[in-house]
Formats: C-alpha cells, structure tokens, sequence
C-alpha cells in the first residue's frame, strides 16, 4: 500500500511543471523602471494618509525613517535623543502598526 502511494506522489510531482527563470513572463526593464517607482510612491501616500492615526511620538519616527528617508543618526540629532532611542520607537511603531493596521488595506 505505501509502495502505490509512492508511486501516485512520483507521478504527481513529474506532472508538476517546471519553469526555469528564462521562462517566466517578465517586464521589459524600460516598464520595471517605470513601474517601480509609480508603485513606491502609490504605496508612500497610502501610509501618509493613514498616519494620522498612529500616536504622534511613532508618527515622528516613522516619517522620518521612511518618508524623509534619514538616517537613525540623522533623526537622533534632530529629536536630541540618542540613537538607541529611535531604534526603540522604530520598533515600537512598526509593532503599533501590525496590531492595529491590516495589510489589505494597502492594496
């Protein structure tokens, strides 16, 4: 019996098809590049927009690591924290954000 049920999961995975990556449908690298970033941007605003409801310390972190795209040192000397400091408050909000934002609402 498990010899026939070896023999059924062969025969399964050989009827799978196998696509090497040359294969695969691909965009031209003139639409990648144009694609790309209009995606970036789309998904940049879309956090925007819902950062108003994020508490103002994690909303001040979270604009500057992303959306101005600085540096931790960069936001520590702006805040006149330590870095630590805003590594804390990075992970502080992107946990605010799993709990309270669902990735559906961003497609």
């Amino acid at each position: 019996m498990n010899h026939a049920i070896d023999v059924k999961r062969k025969k399964q995975r050989q009827q799978e098809m196998i696509l090497e990556p040359e294969e695969l449908p691909t965009l031209s690298s003139l639409e990648e590049n144009v694609v790309s970033p209009l995606l970036q941007k789309e998904q940049k605003e879309l956090v925007k927009s819902r950062l108003h409801d994020m508490p103002a310390n994690y909303r001040k972190v979270i604009e500057a690591y992303y959306i101005a795209e600085k540096s931790y040192k960069q936001i520590a000397d702006e805040q006149q924290v330590e870095v630590k400091t805003v590594e804390t408050k990075l992970y502080r909000a992107r946990n605010w954000m799993k709990k309270h934002w669902k990735e559906e609402d961003f497609r």
